[in-house]
């Protein structure tokens, strides 16, 4: 044999060896594999104890706290403004003045019948201090000469006696007169003084102010614009501006009737805003007591401290209202409940990871969670989700998930 062929025949002997093992180790495993096959990955929950509840999630959009149109009470033209859409005021600032040239003229013509009827009052007043003197002398003379009579009969005439009787009540007469005069002076000048103040209060109202602080929404007039009086009825006045309270914001949402008696006041209320991407905790403000009778839902309005400005008026936001709350039960999640008809069943893996299939006895669900009334303790296994995966005596191995990832993780 030469050496070429003792080369080729070592080279066969050494490709059918390999071969021959490869086979033989291949037949011993997959009969190893028939005897103890793999254990299934099961995925499991907790048998745990913690507060349940169904969460309601209503849609809704903040609106301003405060949001109106602000009107003139007195009609006239736009002199100047001072305010444009955007810009922030506070409660009593001048928004605008309007000029009323009528106006000022009766503002001058009421001051000068003040003037003219505090005048008056002055010379009535001289005019009742003379007619009060004029009386006393000769209330005097008549007492003195009546006296002097009485005493000494004959001593005075009697002609001269009834003169100054006359006198004295004469002068009492001009002092009635004097004392009328006064008071029709007097009432004169509260009429001069209340018109004043109507025209005072009036030309006050020239001036319009902001009612609380807020920021400008919407500009309606501009200079030189004629405003109607805002208490007018007869015609439809144009606004000047549209003032909007945004430091707080209210959260107006519809409560379904099912959900309406567990609404109370301070009721805690998680919102997400999703312009913003995050999440702010409210409070129930106030609500209607009162269901509407063609949607049967309850006004629910939650405040919201805006002091940032970061919230704006129309945002679109879901509101989460954690309802029908129990305390401390036993909870598993929905996707380890096995129906058959009526009865409730669950997997259950124990100590040495066997599966066995358990009655349960449940309660109260959530939208992911149920109570289970009896037929668990805490601390036990459950497996979650594909459920036709599993039967009774399988050895599985356990991955714990949470609630909603098991259907991820039986297929990983």
């Amino acid at each position: 044999m030469t050496k070429k062929n003792l080369l080729i025949a070592l080279f066969i002997v050494v490709i059918g060896s390999l071969v021959a093992w490869h086979w033989i180790g291949r037949t011993r495993t997959e009969a190893d594999d028939a005897g103890h096959p793999v254990a299934t990955t099961a995925p499991v929950s907790i048998v745990k104890r913690r507060d349940l509840g169904d969460t309601l999630t209503v849609s809704g959009a903040f609106k301003p706290f405060q949001d109106i149109d602000v009107h003139a009470k007195v009609a006239g033209y736009i002199k100047v403004i001072h305010v444009d859409v955007g810009d922030h005021v506070k409660e009593g600032q001048t928004l605008a003045v309007l000029e009323i040239p009528e106006l000022a003229a009766e503002l001058a013509g009421t001051d000068a019948e003040v003037r003219a009827a505090q005048e008056q009052i002055r010379r009535a007043q001289g005019d009742l201090d003379r007619a009060q003197s004029t009386h006393a002398a000769a209330h005097s003379a008549y007492h003195r000469l009546k006296q002097a009579a009485d005493t000494q009969p004959g001593l005075v005439a009697q002609q001269e006696i009834d003169d100054w009787q006359a006198k004295d009540l004469g002068a009492e007469a001009q002092v009635a007169s004097a004392e009328a005069e006064l008071s029709a002076a007097r009432q004169q000048l509260e009429v001069a003084q209340d018109k004043q103040k109507q025209y005072t209060a009036l030309s006050d109202y020239t001036r319009i102010t902001a009612p609380f602080t807020g920021v400008i929404t919407v500009r309606y007039a501009d200079t030189g614009s004629l405003i109607a009086a805002g208490t007018s009825s007869s015609t439809q006045s144009l606004p000047v501006v549209r003032l909007a309270q945004i430091s707080v914001l209210r959260l107006v949402l519809q409560i379904p009737e099912s959900v309406a008696p567990q609404i109370h006041v301070g009721g805690s209320i998680k919102v997400h805003v999703q312009a913003l991407n995050q999440d702010y905790e409210g409070k129930v403000s106030r609500f209607a007591d009162s269901l509407d009778q063609q949607t049967r839902t309850m006004e629910t309005e939650v405040d919201f401290q805006n002091s940032d400005g970061r919230l704006i008026p129309g945002m679109f936001c879901e509101a989460y209202f954690l309802h029908d709350k129990k305390k401390d039960v036993l909870v598993i999640p929905m996707e380890s409940v096995n129906l058959n008809g009526g009865q409730a069943s669950v997997f259950v893996v124990d100590s040495q990871n066997v599966v066995s299939l358990r009655p349960v006895k449940l309660g109260q669900e959530s939208s992911s969670q149920v109570e289970v009334l009896s037929g668990l303790n805490e601390g036990e296994r459950v497996i979650v989700g594909n459920l036709g995966e599993f039967t009774p005596g399988q050895r599985v191995l356990p991955k714990l998930v949470e609630a909603g990832t098991a259907s991820e993780a039986g297929h990983s």
